[in-house]
């Protein structure tokens, strides 16, 4: 029996929330196993003066991580799903995938003004292409303003940086009691959410047979279930944080829902589709969900984003 666990997490406020909630879950299965927490900063965490589609695609607030993981410097890791890139490191996968929290996006604003009552030039704070891009179709008049750091940092900016709405994800606000700063959850047909987004992940060595069997504990076989199509699909895309790319999955009457989206950078472009089945093959599922969006026109919109790539790297 394993006898002392170190998780490693990123160090802001909503990530030790997520490392402490899994230490106090194996805490209860496990009364005698001694856990320590260990805070690792990631290059997600250490630049943030540039959006993060300058800084390097997914992976930026996992890699650090995951080294510490390869390198047996901890023995768990707990990250937010929607950070995690679709391919694992070889000799890394998921442990577990706890029970989701609510995956959509939510606007927080001043004055508590809904999305639909801002007016044309509303200034709204986000740094993801995914909300940005979404935003722009839904609400062409809307002026996109770049917003980076914390979960504590972005609510503090809705006023010093002047904005009047900020998009973030409803789960981050809910696991730190901040749900009263929500003015509305925004629905699934104007923002759609990133893959994984509302889900943990907890990671570790898979030759860790021990640590296997103990994390399996903590899995939620539909969440895991209805991520695994989710990420399926963003993997058959290739997507990077560069790719407006969202995908969210849903159990409705036994059957498994997979909607998925693709957009180009302005926004001027949405490709949407669903896919349905069982839900023991979401994975395939969402392999067949990005085949239709790339047969409707996606993969003109990735190809046009890779020569936009290109040419950035070459400045």
């Amino acid at each position: 029996m394993v006898k002392s666990i170190t998780i490693g997490t990123r160090g802001s406020q909503l990530a030790l929330w997520q490392a402490n909630w899994v230490k106090s879950k194996l805490q209860k299965l496990y009364p005698s196993l001694t856990i320590d927490i260990v805070v690792i900063k990631t290059k997600g965490d250490k630049i943030l003066d540039v959006p993060l589609t300058k800084v390097g695609g997914k992976g930026l607030f996992v890699k650090e991580i995951e080294d510490s993981l390869l390198n047996n410097h901890i023995d768990i890791a707990v990250h937010s799903m929607k950070d995690m890139p679709a391919d694992f490191p070889e000799g890394l996968g998921i442990g577990a995938v706890p029970e989701r929290e609510n995956a959509n996006d939510v606007l927080v604003s001043q004055h508590n003004i809904k999305l639909k009552d801002l007016t044309p030039g509303a200034r709204i704070g986000t740094s993801s292409l995914r909300r940005s891009a979404q935003l722009k179709h839904a609400m062409p008049g809307l002026h996109i303003v770049p917003l980076r750091g914390n979960l504590d940092t972005r609510l503090k900016k809705l006023t010093t940086e002047n904005l009047d709405a900020i998009v973030l994800a409803a789960a981050g606000l809910k696991r730190l009691n901040l749900e009263n700063d929500i003015t509305e959850y925004i629905d699934d047909t104007i923002i759609m959410p990133a893959v994984g987004q509302g889900a943990l992940c907890i990671e570790i060595r898979t030759t860790d047979f021990e640590l296997t069997d103990m994390m399996s504990k903590l899995d939620h076989p539909l969440t895991r279930k209805s991520v695994i199509g989710e990420r399926s699909f963003l993997k058959r895309l290739g997507g990077s944080c560069q790719v407006p790319i969202a995908a969210k999955g849903n159990v409705v009457n036994g059957q498994y829902i997979l909607s998925g989206l693709i957009a180009s950078v302005d926004g001027s472009t949405v490709i949407k589709e669903a896919v349905s089945g069982s839900l023991e093959q979401s994975e395939n599922i969402g392999v067949q969900l990005a085949n239709q969006l790339l047969a409707m026109g996606a993969d003109t919109i990735l190809q046009e984003l890779e020569v936009e790539a290109d040419g950035g790297n070459e400045q």
